[in-house]
């Protein structure tokens, strides 16, 4: 998507105002999968949010893993209530671009979802992701059960390690819970985009950098 936003966190009392109400409609159905976009889903399932910069990219891996029964894409980790996709692209929201990941346990897990997470993005770059920059593109988890939290923690020092013995930096992927922050539905024609347009922008591939079994 190539947008270049604040490299620095905006603050609460600088961030736009954002609205009441979502701007923008957004389709009840996921269009390549047939599930409900805003729930409910089955009981047992199991719910995170990824930021992995671009979020189209992102959701579409995620959408192609068995036992993952759901995907959206939106706006996380912020401050602007509402905001559209423009706000956020200006880094003056304090957003993240976010996939939500409803997924069956049983089927996939938790540190599988996790892996695919680690394993298809740059967790090292802080505000930016490839030739994505602003604060809108940084790496962060959002989870929802202590058993995500977790999992995130020991997957970060795991992965971690591989990556410095590497050569490579640090991670600076945000782990918070998702409860500190709300989940903002981005706007219709970004849900599922790849799906919709076959010859869009991607930027994520596995790295080639394994996660340690």
């Amino acid at each position: 998507m190539f947008g270049f936003g604040k490299q620095s966190m905006v603050t609460p009392g600088s961030a736009l105002i954002g609205r009441d109400a979502r701007p923008l409609p957004v389709s009840d159905q996921h269009c390549v999968l047939g599930s409900s976009l805003e729930g409910p889903w089955p009981d047992g399932s199991q719910v995170i949010y990824l930021g992995a910069g671009c979020y189209w990219g992102v959701e579409e891996i995620y959408w192609q893993t068995p036992g993952v029964i759901n995907t959206s894409v939106g706006f996380m980790g912020g401050f602007t209530t509402h905001p559209t996709y423009e706000e956020t692209c200006t880094g003056l929201t304090g957003h993240t671009e976010t996939t939500l990941v409803v997924y069956n346990p049983d089927i996939v897990s938790t540190r599988k979802v996790l892996t695919i997470f680690w394993e298809n993005h740059d967790p090292t770059q802080g505000d930016r992701q490839g030739n994505d920059v602003g604060t809108q593109y940084r790496s962060a988890i959002f989870w929802t059960t202590p058993e995500q939290e977790q999992a995130a923690t020991r997957t970060a020092h795991e992965y971690e390690s591989v990556l410095i013995a590497g050569g490579s930096n640090s991670i600076t992927t945000q782990i918070a819970p998702a409860s500190d922050f709300t989940y903002y539905l981005a706007q219709d024609s970004h849900q599922q985009y790849l799906y919709k347009n076959p010859n869009g922008y991607r930027c994520h591939a596995n790295t080639g950098i394994a996660f340690p079994s």
